[in-house]
């Protein structure tokens, strides 16, 4: 599997492309992704979102109807995609498949999991790809999303934290923002944050 990253637009949101040999994957598509997409694909299955804020889904709709590919995103945070709730003049777009909490696909030759840690918004969710989660704002390295949002809940993300703490192997985390960590490295903070929150 090969794993392409470009941080993009004005809060360098991270859009992954994730190729096997027959299969590619556009994950987190946001501000000013869509040319970069377009140069580094061939013939694209979907667009996946780990979550619904607009940073992270604002070229699912260009991509969309350039591709002709369907749009797959969280079912809580669907509402994000159409109704621009923070007035970020996102451009409106109908989520294909409203993916239910930890529903599995398998798109192409790619077998992957949404795995469902709600709290910086409802929907919000990791999405597993081999031994690989490509966590959004969930997980950063030595971070984790932020609380204080509008439809974010700190109860919630804390239960979420202690999740990942239980969740049983190791993998690498690529987060929406910054650079990539593995989630072991991240179990050593993941108490603190909890104790925060």
């Amino acid at each position: 599997m090969q794993i392409k990253a470009k941080p993009m637009g004005p809060y360098q949101t991270n859009c992954y492309i994730v190729s096997s040999d027959t299969t590619e994957l556009i994950i987190d598509p946001g501000v000013e992704a869509t040319e970069w997409v377009m140069k580094n694909v061939k013939s694209p299955a979907a667009i996946l979102n780990t979550h619904g804020h607009f940073d992270h889904v604002w070229s699912d709709r260009e991509l969309k109807e350039r591709l002709n590919i369907p749009v797959y995103c969280p079912k809580d945070d669907v509402f994000m995609l159409e109704k621009d709730p923070f007035g970020q003049r996102t451009p409106s777009c109908k989520a294909d498949v409203a993916v239910e909490p930890n529903a599995r696909y398998t798109i192409g030759d790619i077998e992957l999991t949404f795995l469902h840690f709600p709290g910086h918004t409802p929907g919000c969710s990791a999405i597993e790809i081999g031994e690989n989660w490509f966590c959004g704002d969930f997980l950063f390295r030595g971070s984790i999303g932020r609380v204080d949002f509008p439809y974010s809940d700190p109860e919630a993300m804390k239960e979420s934290l202690k999740m990942a703490m239980s969740y049983p192997k190791n993998v690498t985390l690529y987060p929406g923002h910054g650079p990539k960590s593995t989630l072991e490295a991240e179990k050593r903070n993941i108490p603190y944050w909890i104790e925060v929150i």
